[in-house]
């Protein structure tokens, strides 16, 4: 970097966040604000817990050539934006905020649960978990609402009252506020658990604190710090690199630079050369009709791939350190998490890799028996990984009726119970354990026995992104929907011959048209699968029209007589008598019953459908923002 020169310090963790609130350290004002979501926030929590690295800052001193408007991190009180920053941050932005937030801030933090619910957390550290090794530290972390009260789904029962000291200590939660100063907190402590009988428990703190608590005291975070005389021109270099067009090295490359030791080429494994198809190409070709780029697994990753092998790796780990006798915290985790890749020895990924593929394999023809063709509705990319590791692991199992059975009602109670929006590498694992031992006549996996779904959230899943929405629609092509105009039902050959895709059943410009909100008409309850000639058909007219107009003959299309074209209708759970009277408002009622029903069908329980409301506020992404208007105008 020609004309500048930089320095990397490590600095202790408290002293960058006391710096972060008293505006001695502040961000460029045009880096955009946004809030981490719970799960993230916890794994941030969790690493420093285990002094692992949360990766390197970079900071711009000030006072150079370089003027950028600063502005403090989110939370800081309101004097820091009197102070003149010392340095900013260019890179570390969201690590830094979050982390100032949930410790130095004392204040309630703002967040956002996997389901793109907005939300209120305290953080908290389980003290008897967190000193258990056989604990994924990251389920030692626990979110409470604001109240610090934890209510089962629907509000009637308390699973957790941590509203004042003395309920801290009872149950042995350590507040994360605390971290970096615990001596009045462990006064408390101390004086509930006084006593002689209660020395254990006494005992059993001092050992967190030892192994837990001070790890937030003296961690050290590496720090890149530009110095003042960096030219304009490298920063800006040095801020795009980190921002957007530079990429850290993720676990596939680290991995391929490890087994390159060994002589393995794993990039060549994956990538293929100019004498044979690497496995990717291999994945993305497996049910590829021959007009269309890509089959349904062109999305599967290099780490989900050697996320699938680790698992079978660490759950032989697991397995042969059971038959030595280890028992407990002594027994290795099934995992594939990124320590785990990292961990991934070359002889495990020889030994796995071709039952692996074997397993995405048979993973997409599951897709395909589902009507989920294409990457673009496929619900959670990453509920793939343990989908194809279960299916490896079972082999033609899978072929048989009551095995398929549970398989897809685990897979559709993953999709409507949302369960893979985030944070999924601990469910990963835990599904690829309990499901194979389900089908073998074990209990139901925690995925399907803990699953609500609610009969509300039909109303708000409009977004073409979200998985439940994505799902509704194959389910409908799976339950033998036809096509308005042609009557076909949409398998593979029809879906992509006919451009197939969600479309309004009453047009979006008929309810605008009517007064009718897009936060209602655009609700999955009012589409449907269809495909593009028929909806051009259906244009923006009331829908009495566009069936009267299905019903004549025209140059390119034979009458439809109207009990056929009713038996059409009722293949999408639509109520013809309801549609053809334009009755929107009775449509939308009926429509969500037998939707719901259909769902409950799938998922093999019943919906909630109490009027207890659930917690948060809907929340919309960049994601969501850039959905695709599906609904074609006529010509």
């Amino acid at each position: 970097m020609a004309g500048s020169t930089f320095q990397t310090n490590p600095i202790d963790l408290y002293r960058l966040l006391e710096e972060c609130g008293r505006g001695i350290i502040q961000l460029p004002d045009f880096q955009r604000s946004w809030v981490w979501d719970e799960e993230r926030i916890k794994s941030l929590i969790a690493s420093v817990s285990r002094a692992f690295p949360v990766g390197a800052l970079m900071s711009l001193d000030t006072g150079g050539p370089v003027n950028f408007k600063p502005r403090p991190v989110e939370g800081a009180p309101p004097e820091a934006r009197q102070t003149t920053p010392q340095s900013l941050l260019l890179d570390g932005q969201q690590r830094m905020t979050s982390l100032y937030q949930v410790t130095l801030r004392g204040k309630v933090v703002e967040t956002v649960t996997p389901r793109k619910k907005k939300v209120r957390r305290w953080f908290y550290i389980d003290i008897r978990k967190a000193l258990d090794g056989s604990v994924d530290r990251e389920d030692v972390i626990v979110g409470m609402p604001e109240d610090k009260i934890e209510r089962t789904d629907f509000g009637r029962e308390v699973i957790r009252d941590l509203s004042t000291p003395e309920k801290e200590y009872a149950a042995l939660m350590y507040p994360v506020p605390q971290v970096f100063d615990w001596d009045k907190w462990q006064d408390g402590f101390d004086e509930y658990w006084s006593g002689d009988q209660n020395k254990s428990t006494r005992d059993e703190f001092r050992t967190f604190k030892r192994q837990i608590l001070e790890n937030f005291k003296y961690y050290r975070v590496p720090v890149i710090a530009l110095d003042r005389s960096t030219e304009k021109e490298a920063v800006c270099v040095v801020f795009e690199k980190v921002n957007s067009g530079g990429k850290p090295l993720d676990a596939f490359e680290l991995v391929t630079a490890m087994y390159a030791a060994s002589g393995h080429e794993l990039r060549k494994d994956w990538y293929g050369d100019e004498h044979a198809k690497g496995r990717h190409r291999r994945l993305a070709d497996v049910l590829r009709l021959a007009h269309t780029e890509a089959g349904i697994l062109a999305g599967v990753s290099n780490t989900d791939f050697l996320q699938t092998v680790s698992l079978f790796y660490t759950r032989a780990r697991r397995g042969a350190a059971e038959a030595d006798g280890k028992q407990g915290k002594d027994l290795p985790a099934v995992s594939g998490n990124r320590q785990a890749l990292l961990d991934l020895p070359l002889e495990a990924y020889k030994q796995f890799e071709t039952r692996v593929e074997e397993g995405f394999i048979r993973a997409a023809k599951f897709l395909h028996m589902l009507h989920i063709y294409r990457i673009f509705d496929l619900p959670y990319q990453s509920q793939i990984v343990p989908l194809a590791a279960i299916l490896a692991d079972i082999g033609d199992a899978w072929e048989h009726e009551a095995n398929r059975a549970k398989l897809v009602q685990w897979y559709w109670n993953g999709v409507f119970g949302e369960k893979y929006g985030s944070a999924v590498e601990t469910r990963i694992a835990r599904d690829f354990t309990e499901v194979p031992a389900w089908l073998k006549g074990g209990s139901e996996p925690s995925s399907v026995s803990e699953t609500i779904f609610r009969a509300d959230r039909l109303k708000t899943m409009r977004m073409r992104l979200s998985a439940a929405y994505k799902g509704m629609n194959a389910l409908l092509m799976k339950e033998g929907a036809q096509d308005f105009r042609s009557g076909q039902k949409f398998d593979h050959t029809v879906f992509f011959g006919e451009n197939v895709d969600i479309h309004h059943i009453f047009p979006q410009d008929w309810c605008k048209l009517h007064n009718i909100k897009p936060a209602v008409f655009d609700s999955i309850i009012n589409k449907t699968p269809l495909s593009y000639r028929t909806n051009r058909i259906i244009g923006g007219v009331a829908p009495s029209e566009y069936v009267s107009k299905l019903e004549k003959e025209s140059k390119t299309m034979p009458p439809i007589a109207s009990r056929t074209l009713d038996d059409y209708l009722q293949s999408h759970l639509i109520d013809p008598t309801l549609l053809r009277a334009d009755k929107f408002e009775a449509f939308m009622e009926d429509r969500q019953k037998r939707l719901l029903a259909l769902i409950e069908q799938a998922m093999g329980k019943s919906a909630y459908t109490g009027d207890i409301e659930e917690e948060g506020k809907d929340v919309e992404g960049d994601e969501d923002m850039a959905e695709v208007e599906l609904t074609m105008a006529a010509e």
